[in-house]
């Protein structure tokens, strides 16, 4: 540059426009999308890192399968049979007419009302019998009459025949006479019993000491022979009548213990097997068995449900399991059992279930028995298993149960 000559100043900016280059801008812009770019990249690391970690990399048939398990109680079991039955009353009756078929003129008395042996019940209209029981009555006297007249008569030919006074054919002759009166006579004698049990059939009397159970018909109805008026009933000893099958004829030998459930009131009486049949019935291969319950307060209602429980053989010792922790497949019952962690199936014989609870054959070794209730659908043999122990909840049952 010449001396003397000053440089030159740069023009001062116009107002209005950026103080920064274009190229400067650039820069920015540049950097801004880089610093993003890292960012959106070190996000992605991130979120595929945790993904991995989250990865569960052991095989699902090595994992431990969660499992509810409870421990078997040692106990004693007793076979335990329960049938259903009906409370029948000691005797039972259907009254009405046997012999004739009339009108009922009057019934007096209603269900519930108690009656002594031999009290009317109910009285027919028999005015037919009864005049046919009179004419009966009349004709006997006067056969009877005849009869003896000839019976005289005969004697008094007989004591002639040895003076050659009379024929012995006019003897025979009015010795048969006699003969046949007589027979008249007892016929006409059967013909008026028969009349008078019509006539006795008029009124209905209680057969024996009871209560009325059903009047069935009412004042003013016709009726036939065996057409019930009135039931009676004697319930001071209640007949519990149970069919058994006859593979447990040895459970109901009489004088075992049993227990009745009076079904309508829910009384438990304890008693005894008082009789039972001979023979099974030819079609259901059932026993009639018998168990006789005092009832003195005549509280129990007859010709009702009842429940008998009855417990035989001797107590064996016993494995109790829950009934869900086991299939059971005849005789025998398979479950699963932990050891060391692991479930393993084994085979049971079964001695008898009640109250939810399973009773099986201990195992001889007499190791503690654990089973596995839930989530036992989806074991197999030798598979490990994270067991829950719920064992209280069958302790809880096993002391419930009587040995």
């Amino acid at each position: 540059m010449p001396p003397g000559i000053s440089p030159a100043r740069p023009a001062a900016t116009p107002p209005g426009q950026n103080a920064f280059p274009a190229k400067h801008r650039a820069n920015w812009v540049r950097l801004a999308i880089a610093i993003i770019v890292v960012v959106v990249v070190a996000a992605g690391a991130l979120m595929t890192m945790r993904a991995s970690a989250r990865v569960n990399r052991v095989a699902l048939a090595a994992s431990a399968k969660p499992v509810t398990v409870v421990r078997g109680q040692i106990t004693t079991f007793r076979r335990t049979q329960k049938y259903i039955g009906t409370l029948r009353p000691w005797v039972e009756a259907q009254v009405g007419p046997q012999f004739i078929s009339v009108y009922v003129d009057t019934v007096l008395v209603r269900p519930g009302a108690i009656v002594k042996k031999g009290q009317v019940l109910a009285t027919l209209d028999c005015r037919y019998a009864r005049s046919s029981s009179r004419a009966v009555a009349s004709t006997t006297r006067a056969i009877e009459a005849r009869q003896r007249a000839l019976a005289h008569e005969s004697e008094r030919i007989k004591s002639l025949l040895g003076g050659g006074f009379v024929s012995p054919n006019e003897s025979e002759m009015k010795e048969a006479g006699s003969a046949s009166e007589e027979a008249q006579l007892a016929a006409e004698q059967a013909k008026l019993m028969t009349q008078g049990l019509e006539v006795s059939d008029c009124i209905a009397r209680a057969p024996f000491d009871g209560e009325i159970a059903t009047r069935s018909i009412d004042p003013g109805a016709f009726v036939r022979p065996g057409t019930a008026i009135v039931s009676v009933v004697d319930r001071s000893t209640v007949r519990m009548t149970i069919d058994v099958p006859e593979i447990d004829e040895q459970a109901t030998i009489p004088g075992s213990p049993v227990t009745v459930r009076v079904i309508p009131t829910g009384q438990t009486i304890a008693a005894k097997i008082s009789r039972r049949s001979p023979s099974a019935d030819f079609d259901t291969r059932t026993i009639h068995v018998e168990i006789d319950l005092a009832n003195p307060q005549r509280d129990i209602p007859v010709n009702t449900t009842g429940e008998v429980e009855v417990s035989y053989g001797a107590a064996r010792p016993s494995l109790a399991i829950p009934l869900d922790s086991a299939d059971i497949s005849g005789g025998k019952a398979a479950v699963f059992v932990l050891r060391d962690g692991v479930a393993r199936k084994m085979t049971f014989r079964v001695q008898g279930e009640r109250g939810g609870l399973l009773f099986v054959e201990p195992p001889l070794s007499g190791q503690p028995v654990v089973v596995v209730t839930e989530g036992r659908a989806t074991l197999n043999d030798g598979d490990r298993v994270a067991a829950k122990d719920a064992s209280p909840s069958v302790e809880k049952l096993a002391s419930q149960e009587p040995g």
